[in-house]
Order: structure tokens, then C-alpha cells, then sequence
């Protein structure tokens, strides 16, 4: 059972890690390195000032790509490569202790859980990206900050909790998800076909 608490844990942090990986690396290293939060001992590496730095810089510079409409979809496409293998990578880590066998599943899982994560925001930020005006953006990447970091409390706090969200969610971004690319690739054939129309329209006489 303890095992399976843990493993939880580290679900919690793959999830944070798909929504936000640099606020997550930054939160559970700046909380470990003050005493707030006891990490296991294969996360306390993100204890150190080098990382602390680096991961609040990325943050910085995704606290402002994520609130420009359409930059925040190329940021999102760009982090496809990088969320997902840290958010797995992670979940291993914070099981390390227990034993080989759950690092290894809780690098499969991490790594399902953070792609879960980071395809539902890559994709609500398309359709909200429909809209012309920019407050939208904004409010959703305030809720995305602050969704990663209540996350990392409850993984540590409350395991169990967090298993049964992450288990929802994960069912949710299985409905979710398809849904909004069918919706995109829709849109992207009526765009297509709107500009074959357009060349094939007859050409004015000469003369």
C-alpha cells in the first residue's frame, strides 16, 4: 500500500509537470531546499541553486509565451518533446526508493499521465485560441500556474486524492482530446477547401 501511495506521488508530479514543467522543477526544488517539503532522495538534486535558477528563468519567459494567443500554441508544440519524457523521468525519481520494479512503472505511467496532461492544455489552448480577444489566455494560464503547483501539494500531502483525480482526469483527456483535434482538423479542411475555391474561380476576361 505504501508503494502504491508513492507511486501516486509521482503521479502528482507527472501531472504538474505536463501542465507546467518549469514551475513544478522550481516549486518542489526552492520547498525542498527550504525545509518545506521533505523530497525523496532521488528529487533532492532539484535542491540545488543551478536548477532552482534555471527552471524560475524558463519560467519567467513561459509566464509571458503562454498569455500571447498562438505563441502559446507553438510554445505548447515545442514542449510536446520536453513535458512528457521530464514528467516521466521525475515520476521515477520520486519512487526511486522504493524499488526498481516501481521506478520502472511509474516512468510507463509518468509518462502517459504527463502526456494526458500536456495534450488536454495543448488542445484547450487551440480552441481558446478561436477567440480574438487575449483575456482568455491570460486566465488560463494564471489557472494552469496554479493548477501545477496546488497539484505538487496534494501529490505530497494526500496521495490518494491525487490518484483518484489523476485517474479521472486521465479518463476525461481520453474524451477530450480527440474531440478537439477532429474539431481543428474540420476547421483546417474548410480552411483548404476555401482556398481551392478561390482558385478555381474563373478569371476575369482580358480586354
Amino acid at each position: 500500500m505504501e508503494a502504491i501511495a508513492v507511486i501516486a506521488t509521482g503521479m502528482g508530479v507527472a501531472w504538474a509537470s505536463g501542465v507546467n514543467l518549469y514551475a513544478t522543477v522550481a516549486v518542489l526544488g526552492i520547498m525542498g531546499a527550504t525545509g518545506s517539503m521533505v523530497l525523496p532522495p532521488e528529487l533532492q538534486v532539484l535542491q540545488s541553486d543551478g536548477i532552482i535558477l534555471a527552471a524560475l528563468v524558463m519560467f519567467f519567459i513561459e509566464f509571458f509565451a503562454d498569455k500571447v494567443p498562438g505563441l502559446d500554441s507553438g510554445w505548447d508544440a515545442v514542449h510536446t518533446f520536453i513535458r512528457i519524457p521530464a514528467g516521466a523521468i521525475l515520476a521515477a525519481q520520486a519512487v526511486g526508493e522504493v524499488s526498481q520494479e516501481a521506478q520502472i512503472v511509474a516512468f510507463l505511467l509518468g509518462g502517459a499521465v504527463a502526456g494526458s496532461a500536456h495534450a488536454t492544455k495543448a488542445g484547450a489552448r487551440l480552441v481558446i485560441n478561436t477567440s480574438p480577444e487575449p483575456f482568455s489566455n491570460w486566465a488560463a494560464s494564471v489557472i494552469e500556474d496554479v493548477a501545477a503547483v496546488t497539484a505538487l501539494w496534494v501529490a505530497f500531502n494526500h496521495p490518494w486524492v491525487m490518484a483518484g483525480f489523476v485517474a479521472a482526469f486521465f479518463l476525461f483527456a481520453l474524451w477530450f482530446v480527440p474531440r478537439v483535434w477532429r474539431l481543428l482538423k474540420g476547421a483546417l479542411r474548410k480552411v483548404a477547401g476555401g482556398f481551392g475555391e478561390g482558385s478555381r474561380a474563373t478569371p476575369p476576361p482580358v480586354g
